[in-house]
């Protein structure tokens, strides 16, 4: 934002840019919230800045011809039921977390006993059950942060602006791509912007491997993101090639959503086992066990179904959707762009265009 040209800098850019050095206070404030410390939700310097100093509500609604909107008064909204809302759910997802994922561990998907014993419909229902019950703990930790984004066109207040996951979209996704979008939105939508929109060649296949080492040293991070390039490319061609025949009848959509919500839950649990073994020998007894199926599967399916690739230019990322949506970054460049940098009439006028861009989109 401040050793760049503005015209060097892509729409997300501009309107995440910073305008002025920020002090030491607030530089330290920003990496030492609770946020940064514990488990995220990760946000922008901006959208924090803005929050802590108390900017958020005071902001004006954009038209699409670039004057302010002043027909609705804003005042400083009440928070009430949006605090509510969000200490009820870590509340709830807390204490499942300390009773049922306590009795359906995930370490018993790869007991000798089991195993020998189980039939396969038993043992990936467990498997489901036992992934889905694993979830929780995140739920927990990433529902609290700052949440104010301003106000609709119908002057409505917002409470998403740091949405870190949305638990009803995750737990009935139908695609492989549906669950990412809603599963650790912001890391998401970070990777996006500093990985896929600037590599070159691959650039699934590098977000998912600059997502696993900015997890961490634990082999079942790289084997749960390298089976998730697989699962990943598989679902998109599946999905390219065969959903327009399913989606003409009502019935028939309603019979591929169930049989898609199966599979994509079926191939979310296979997927992150050993993220949560962690370990290299049970993650593989697991697999081998399951005669890494899902893995050859998805290979046949990258075989025979034709995979769109991904154009360089301008166009790159139109001809392939990535797999954090486009829908969720609009409306990340939406929110975003209703925020003021610095009280600067050069800033002022930088902000004024960001809006209007998203609103065009």
């Amino acid at each position: 934002g401040m050793f760049r040209k503005n015209e060097d800098l892509t729409p997300s850019q501009r309107c995440l840019a910073v305008r002025r050095m920020p002090s030491l206070l607030e530089y330290l404030s920003y990496n030492c919230n609770f946020m940064g410390i514990l488990a995220g939700p990760l946000c922008s310097y901006k959208d924090y800045i803005t929050f802590i100093e108390g900017r958020s509500y005071q902001l004006q609604q954009s038209e699409a011809n670039g004057k302010e909107d002043t027909k609705y008064e804003q005042t400083d909204p009440s928070p009430n039921i949006a605090v509510a809302q969000k200490l009820l759910i870590c509340g709830l997802s807390l204490l499942f977390h300390m009773t049922i994922t306590k009795t359906l561990p995930v370490e018993y998907n790869i007991d000798d006993n089991f195993r020998a014993t189980a039939s396969w419909p038993v043992r990936f229902f467990y498997l489901y059950v036992s992934l889905m019950a694993a979830r929780p703990k995140y739920y927990f930790a990433w529902t609290l942060g700052f949440g104010f984004r301003g106000y609709d066109k119908s002057g409505v207040t917002r409470w998403d602006l740091i949405s870190n996951l949305r638990i009803q979209q995750i737990e009935f996704s139908t695609s492989f791509k549906m669950f990412l979008d809603n599963w650790n939105i912001q890391t998401a939508l970070w990777l996006k912007r500093v990985c896929y929109e600037r590599a070159t060649f691959s650039p699934t296949i590098q977000t998912f491997i600059l997502s696993a080492i900015w997890h961490g040293v634990y082999p079942g991070y790289y084997l749960t993101f390298l089976t998730g390039v697989l699962m990943t490319l598989a679902a998109r061609a599946i999905r390219n090639n065969i959903r327009h025949y399913f989606v003409e009848s009502p019935a028939v959509k309603l019979c591929y959503d169930i049989v898609t919500w199966m599979a994509t839950q079926a191939a979310i649990s296979y997927t992150v086992v050993p993220f949560v073994l962690l370990s290299v020998k049970p993650s593989f007894t697991f697999y081998s066990s399951c005669y890494f199926c899902l893995h050859i599967a998805s290979i046949l399916v990258l075989m025979v179904f034709p995979l769109k690739r991904t154009q360089k230019g301008s166009k790159k990322h139109e001809s392939v959707q990535p797999v954090w949506s486009r829908k969720l970054e609009e409306e990340s460049l939406l929110r975003k762009n209703s925020y003021s940098t610095t009280n600067n009439s050069f800033s002022q006028k930088q902000e004024i265009t960001c809006r209007y861009q998203a609103l065009k989109q």
